[in-house]
């Protein structure tokens, strides 16, 4: 246990290279190196992706030497997998300073999906969700963020994903090994409160000379923060937008989504209105379906009354229960007649649920399975 506690307590104060831009990495090498060192540095960190300093073999060892005396590569490691038997697999990964946080790989044929955290636990303490359970530790930097894509490429690439036609660390001559998987940011956290961190991490995703991810591949799923969406819809690179709606009235929403109060739907819907769509793109707006709560023939009407005139979809979540959760969801007969009258006006989908045996599923991350160590 001393030795573990070292370990971390090292790491902690060394920088972590993931998380920097190219320009960062510059600054760091210096001018006393050719100028394509930096360019080595920074594709041995984002597109390989890099286990540590020693192993980044194109550049010189005197260099390596000197920048693993206070730097290290920054991935996080792994503290437990816990493997879905639909092939959804939920990794809990420790940092630097011992704080875990979860990761998801969804894989089907063709589709695979890397869901990321961006806060460690979540200050939004919406009822339905067991990650609200877990509070707010603190926000994550951008290379916390982006490194969880970084591991489970890596994985991938050694062999630990073992799943059929999985994209992850492939890749042949020129073309990113993350260029067929998409990232959603909707694991731990509210990532609008973590914008500068998620916006950064967005760029080193984005940039083709590194991870090399479509921004049409990258969502970002928020609670509804009305100030920080008009920030984000400002910034040159970002994910797509994503808005965890609750509720089409006020009084249920404020009930489900605490955090909500200081945004009412009149605010959010007008901040989606002038929210600067680009060609390709239309929001989403996902519907966590609870019996009895929100499910009702007349919310669905409501739904649509309420998103009409704006370019967007609806994604229907049934609720993912836990005992520790007071509500339960609705049967598929009532999903069905809810997705029914909704498609009158909107494109609406169901969203299967994946990796619920194993805590992987929608709502259900609360770092279940966490070894738990003496105080």
């Amino acid at each position: 246990m001393f030795a573990m506690c070292r370990r971390w307590g090292r790491l902690e104060g060394m920088a972590a290279l993931v998380g920097m831009e190219l320009e960062e990495i510059r600054e760091l090498i210096g001018p006393g190196q050719p100028p394509y060192r930096a360019r080595q540095l920074y594709r041995a960190l984002y597109r390989e992706p890099a286990d540590d300093l020693g192993s980044i073999s194109t550049l010189p060892a005197e260099l390596r030497r000197r920048l693993a005396v206070d730097h290290t590569v920054g991935l996080p490691t792994l503290e437990r997998r816990f493997d879905s038997a639909d092939g959804t697999r939920r990794y809990l990964l420790r940092l630097a300073d011992g704080k875990t946080i979860e990761t998801v790989l969804m894989a089907e044929p063709g589709r695979h999906t890397v869901c990321i955290s961006t806060q460690v636990g979540c200050p939004a303490g919406c009822k339905y969700c067991m990650t609200a359970l877990l509070g707010l530790e603190r926000n994550l930097t951008a290379g916390e963020i982006v490194g969880q894509v970084l591991y489970v490429a890596r994985a991938g690439k050694r062999g630990q994903a073992a799943l059929s036609g999985c994209p992850l660390g492939g890749g042949q001559g020129s073309q990113s090994p993350f260029s067929k998987i998409n990232v959603v940011l909707m694991g731990q956290g509210e990532p609008l409160l973590n914008l500068p961190n998620v916006l950064k991490a967005t760029r080193l995703l984005t940039d083709l000379e590194g991870v090399g991810i479509s921004p049409r591949r990258i969502t970002l799923s928020t609670v509804g923060l009305v100030p920080a969406i008009k920030e984000l819809g400002s910034a040159s690179v970002r994910p797509k937008l994503a808005i965890s709606l609750g509720a089409a009235s006020d009084e249920i929403r404020h009930r489900l989504m605490p955090i909500t109060r200081r945004y009412p739907l009149e605010d959010l819907l007008e901040a989606c209105r002038r929210y600067p769509l680009r060609p390709w793109e239309r929001l989403t707006f996902e519907y966590v379906l609870i019996k009895g709560v929100n499910d009702s023939d007349a919310d669905a009407r409501r739904l649509v009354r309420l998103l009409a005139n704006l370019k967007c979809k609806v994604n229907l979540i049934p609720l993912n229960p836990d005992p520790e959760i007071p509500f339960q969801p609705p049967g598929r007969e009532r999903v069905l007649a809810f997705q029914a009258i909704v498609r009158r006006g909107i494109p609406c989908f169901i969203r299967q649920a994946r990796g619920q045996d194993v805590f992987a599923a929608c709502g259900q991350l609360s770092r279940q399975g966490q070894i738990k160590e003496p105080a």
